[in-house]
């Protein structure tokens, strides 16, 4: 029972002193996020955006070779969800919370400080959405993709736990079961809680400066523990449903919210420039995807890019065992191409679309409609970006309103998957975790959320979850090789049995048939004979 606890007892013992630590220490814990942020940019930048353009190079290789074909689990398994019930939970599980908070905040800042030329500009609009098409592009999913894509081959298929260990199966074989296999457990699950902890640290400061907008509530550290405590109550009460009750309920909840505040925008936005710079920025970031995903400015300070590509990059790495855990896990039936096509380009669609709506309306008030002012608030405070913005539209309290119903949904959604990923990993692999391992791990959470805040807001956040992008990278990396001799194996394993399958369909070929025994006896047969002679004879006369 103890060896089965080692990795639940190890991962909360380290994730109590991080919170001690926070407490009793925090302008230590800050300036050790900061310094380990900085040297991570300063010397591992080009490491962080290398790795992801081979996460991204191989998912496409094995969703579009022979590989493709293999299903994520036995021969004739289906998928348990229906594919928009799927996508729904893809979006809830991962960055539908953040997709609301930078939807507008971060094309205006890239307009306003744009990573090459004048900012305010006809240009540095085009480039602002340009560089919001890369970090929320393929990129990003090809990152959750790929664990995704991995653990579900691994635990479907090959019938291992459902942990990430399991994924190095291949490489190590049963060592997954000791100590390199619960070492490897541990650091998923610390990326897991850091990464959730930043990203509800997030949305806490938007709905904190919604609130304040809307009624004047205070903001301010007091204000976001309450917000933290109050929804942690939620999706803890929320994941003892289990999967099949409250997460797909929710997930439909968030995307018919999305579809509704989405709508609400380009209907009242400027429509035809919506398209426009949808269809644009499309372009641009297919035109320019590759010089962008290599772009390290190593003639200059490269500031702008830490603070953000790299920001993202990192983001999206440490976000990774979390989500693609969780699309494991709802991905079961699938064959590797159609998990592929639908996890990472029906998403990045759906992200360009909201960034083209949020994002695109905000830009075309600035430039075009000269609504400066609009800019100077998002500068400002980043987190009042969205409700600053609604201002400018029809209806604009309600739609304030929505867009924090929508955030809190995320809140709740994005914390109940990462809880319930908690517990399996937990628990070394069980698919339905205990309902106290999955309370214990909410609780753990909502203290890290209210702990970063603490310690330096945005910024501290930010520190975070990019220093835990590094090892997770590593790791990722030995999952693509771990995979493909995985799937090689299994590639082997079934042409194989087809061509089994095809001998034994095979028509065998009949022996030639012996002439017909016959029963006469051989005297009758030469008097027969004799007078066939006869009648020859006469026949010739």
């Amino acid at each position: 029972m103890r060896d089965k606890k080692t990795v639940f007892y190890s991962s909360l013992a380290v994730s109590l002193v991080l919170i001690s630590i926070g407490i009793f220490a925090p302008k230590q814990l800050e300036n050790f996020s900061n310094s380990s942020l900085s040297f991570i940019y300063n010397n591992l930048g080009w490491f962080i955006l290398g790795s992801v353009f081979i996460f991204f190079a191989f998912c496409i290789y094995i969703g579009m070779s022979k590989f493709g074909h293999i299903r994520l689990g036995d021969d004739d398994d289906r998928p348990e969800y229906k594919t928009a019930t799927w996508i729904g939970m893809l979006f809830s599980a991962s960055i539908g919370i953040s997709l609301v908070f930078w939807g507008v905040a971060e094309p205006v800042s890239y307009y306003i400080d744009p990573p090459f030329g004048t900012g305010y500009s006809e240009e540095s609009a085009k480039t602002a959405m340009q560089y919001v098409f890369l970090h929320w592009g393929v990129s990003a999913w090809a990152c959750y993709a790929l664990v995704g894509v991995s653990l579900a081959f691994f635990q479907f298929r090959k019938k291992l736990p459902a942990s990430l260990s399991s994924v190095f199966y291949p490489l190590v074989g049963d060592k997954i079961r000791g100590p390199f296999g619960k070492s490897i457990d541990v650091i998923v699950i610390l990326s897991i809680v850091i990464g959730i902890a930043t990203s509800l640290g997030f949305g806490t400061l938007q709905v904190n400066s919604g609130m304040n907008y809307l009624w004047d509530v205070p903001i301010g550290i007091s204000t976001q523990a309450i917000i933290i405590i109050v929804v942690s109550i939620i999706y803890v009460a929320s994941t003892v449903s289990g999967l099949q009750g409250a997460m797909k309920h929710l997930s439909n909840l968030n995307m018919f919210l999305a579809f509704v505040l989405l709508g609400l925008v380009f209907f009242f936005g400027p429509s035809q420039m919506i398209m426009k710079i949808f269809f644009q920025g499309i372009g641009d970031y297919a035109q320019n995807f590759i010089n962008m995903s290599f772009r390290t400015e190593p003639y200059g300070d490269g500031s702008w890019i830490s603070s953000w590509t790299l920001f993202y990059f990192g983001w999206w790495i440490a976000w990774a065992p979390l989500v693609g855990s969780f699309v494991a896990r709802i991905s079961k039936g699938r064959t590797i191409k159609e998990f592929m096509f639908g996890a990472i380009f029906i998403p990045v669609l759906g992200s360009f679309a909201w960034f083209s709506v949020m994002g695109g309306s905000a830009l075309t008030f600035i430039q075009n409609a000269g609504e400066t002012a609009l800019a100077n608030a998002v500068e400002a405070d980043i987190t009042s970006a969205l409700f600053k913005f609604f201002e400018y539209l029809p209806m604009s309290v309600f739609l304030s309103i929505l867009a924090m119903v929508l955030v809190i949904v995320f809140f709740i959604t994005s914390a109940n998957s990462a809880v319930f990923v908690l517990g399996m990993i937990s628990e070394n692999g069980n698919p339905n975790p205990s309902h106290l391992t999955k309370i214990v791990w909410g609780v753990i959470i909502a203290a890290i959320s209210v702990v970063l805040i603490m310690t330096g807001g945005l910024a501290g956040l930010q520190s975070a979850l990019v220093a835990t992008a590094i090892p997770i990278a590593v790791l990722m990396l030995f999952m693509c090789y771990s995979t493909f001799i995985g799937l090689k194996e299994e590639a082997a394993i079934i042409s194989g049995r087809e061509a089994k399958e095809m001998e034994k369909a095979k028509p065998k070929l009949s022996k030639p048939e012996k002439p017909e025994e016959t029963n006469i006896e051989p005297a009758i047969l030469a008097e027969v004979e004799e007078a066939r002679k006869e009648e020859m004879l006469v026949t010739n006369k």
